[in-house]
């Protein structure tokens, strides 16, 4: 029994994956463990083989039997492994393979998923390129030793080299990308600090003096009390004046924290279409409007780019708010497939809110040639002129605070 146990121990052991494997990394990613398990479907040349040369044998069988079960345990070692000794595993995969060429071509199968897996132990380029050739180097000493036709060592070589440099490129592909995200991931934490930081300040400018003043009154009118009845009431009433207007104040500031900027919207808007291959055009008005319309313009964009996102496989959008003639309008067009000739759930929630704002919502689909969609506001007076006297640029939206990207789930156009 206990002899048991600590074979379970050691298979636990075994099977742990390691802080800095590639397991590891995929969990942290928000992959599953086993995404790396369907490049195993490539190992199914070892059952196909024999049927190319040499026919299906008793000591193919044996063989298959003795080590394939090994090719799955160092295949698995390799990602469950360290970084710094995945290698080792990756190595004796090759080894594997080497070994068996003299009775068993299956295991030309195994020298290459020795090969693929030394590049994702995240060595150099320059000397993944050496170690892969040092090993096909050993390929060709055995196989042309052994007697293999000289088509294989050619296209052993060439195989190897060309799905090692396939996996380089997803390799780094999947890097920058990680950096592209931890460099999202630090501009919204420093723009949130820097939100908190103003909320702060803010909140204590408001306050701290109205509080003050309040409490300075209060204890007026406690020590007044007993002397002056008639002037402690005053100063009762005058605290409670105070601390209406504060309360007030508290409102409209909150109202303010809450309101979505357009520039910023449209900051998150950018993200989400190129995230999903649709290069975005915008363009803002010279002149700030009210909190209220640029609030209810926000969502509108907000649930637009959604839909162009998640419907319309559109490759190119354009969003432009403009002020012109006494009214507000935002046209947002997109060059996808088109073809809406009914109000779903989110058109419907984008023409209540532009009815709510006083204002109409008006779409042309035409199938197959894109969609254009059109929101027409009365025109607030007077609308004040804002610092910034220019169309946002890219450089503009990439300095807004940034608002994390669409988070609730609207249903299609």
């Amino acid at each position: 029994m206990r002899t048991m146990n600590t074979l379970l121990k050691l298979i636990f052991s075994w099977f742990t994956p390691a802080a800095d494997s590639e397991i590891a990394a995929n969990l942290r990613r928000g992959k599953s463990p086993w995404v790396d398990a369907v490049h195993l479907l490539w190992s199914g040349w070892v059952f196909i083989t024999p049927a190319f040369g040499e026919h299906y044998s008793w000591r193919w069988g044996l063989l298959t039997l003795l080590s394939y079960p090994l090719f799955l345990l160092l295949y698995a070692k390799t990602f469950f492994a360290s970084r710094r000794t995945s290698k080792r595993y990756a190595f004796a995969l090759a080894a594997l393979g080497l070994a068996l060429l003299p009775w068993y071509p299956s295991g030309v199968s195994y020298f290459i998923f020795g090969c693929v897996l030394l590049r994702d132990c995240r060595v150099s380029l320059r000397r993944y390129l050496f170690q892969l050739a040092l090993l096909n180097s050993c390929f060709l000493a055995v196989a042309a030793l052994v007697g293999y036709p000289w088509q294989m060592l050619v296209m052993m070589p060439f195989l190897t080299f060309v799905i090692g440099t396939i996996v380089t490129v997803e390799r780094a592909n999947e890097e920058k990308e990680a950096a592209l995200q931890l460099s999202h991931d630090e501009v919204r934490r420093l723009a949130a600090t820097a939100e908190r930081e103003r909320i702060g300040r803010d909140l204590h400018d408001l306050l701290g003096h109205t509080l003050s003043l309040i409490t300075l009154k209060l204890e007026l009118s406690r020590k007044l009390f007993d002397r002056d009845a008639e002037a402690a009431r005053r100063e009762v009433e005058e605290a409670e004046k105070v601390a209406r207007h504060a309360l007030a104040e508290v409102r409209s500031a909150v109202t303010g924290i809450r309101a979505t900027d357009l520039a910023a919207e449209l900051a998150s808007v950018r993200l989400l279409l190129e995230s999903s291959s649709v290069h975005l055009d915008y363009q803002l008005p010279s002149m700030s409007l009210p909190v209220e319309i640029e609030r209810g313009l926000s969502l509108i964009m907000r649930e637009a780019a959604t839909n162009i996102a998640r419907h319309a496989q559109a490759g190119q959008a354009s969003m432009i708010v403009s002020v012109d003639a006494g009214q507000v309008q935002l046209q947002i067009t997109d060059n996808g497939r088109g073809g809406i000739d009914e109000d779903g759930n989110g058109l419907s929630g984008m023409r209540e809110r532009a009815r709510a704002m006083g204002g109409r919502l008006s779409i042309d689909s035409p199938r197959g040639h894109g969609t254009r969609l059109i929101v027409t506001l009365p025109s607030p007076q007077p609308l004040a002129r804002s610092m910034f006297a220019a169309p946002v640029s890219d450089a503009a939206v990439s300095d807004t605070r940034p608002l994390p990207l669409v988070t609730h789930d609207p249903h299609a156009v």
